[in-house]
């Protein structure tokens, strides 16, 4: 079985790597990690990388060094990018050359609740489901086309991290499914 690569950037804990690394240790899955890049030195995601033997790469913030993440990706050919909780806007002339092979997790039913803290949005909002999609990434944030989307009831009794505690397991699987069907597809 032919297996795409993938890139995964981060900025945080990495429990979204997490789930695709373990995902991808399965000899059956279609996509193997190529290789972890972040713009945060302290990211927990470093370790969980280090630990499953994969290249990471640390690129310079703010200016966010976009020019040696493109430079990485190619390195270890990528075929797909996946965003786990990176935290810095993509600009649109590095998504014109990774167009339609970037893909992120947000923690919504997007459209609703775009951009930061949309567990925080969907609780003020007083809506009664919530969830996680899977979308490509585009310039516009939180605006490309959807792959796949998780339903969360929200509680009464939710409060920002319950709330954000039971869709991060769903984004989990979530996201994983939707590398598998990309891979699938490719």
């Amino acid at each position: 079985m032919k297996k795409i690569k993938l890139g995964i950037l981060i900025s945080g804990r990495g429990s979204n790597i997490q789930a695709l690394i373990e995902a991808c240790q399965d000899q059956n899955f279609s996509a193997e990690v190529a290789c972890v890049i972040t713009n945060n030195s302290e990211a927990a995601g470093l370790k969980i990388a280090e630990q499953a033997g994969i290249s990471a790469f640390i690129v310079k913030d703010k200016p966010l060094d976009a020019g040696k993440i493109h430079e990485i990706l190619v390195q270890h050919k990528v075929d797909l990018i996946c965003l786990a909780g990176f935290m810095r806007i993509l600009k649109a002339d590095f998504l014109s050359k990774w167009h339609n092979k970037v893909i992120n997790i947000h923690p919504s039913l997007l459209p609703s609740f775009k951009g930061l803290n949309a567990q925080e949005q969907a609780l003020k909002a007083g809506v009664k489901i919530t969830g996680c999609t899977v979308h490509y990434v585009t310039p516009e944030v939180d605006a490309g086309a959807i792959i796949a989307q998780v339903v969360v009831p929200v509680l009464p009794a939710d409060d920002i991290q319950s709330l954000s505690e039971r869709i991060l397991v769903e984004e989990h699987k979530c996201y994983v499914e939707a590398v598998r069907s990309i891979a699938e597809d490719i």
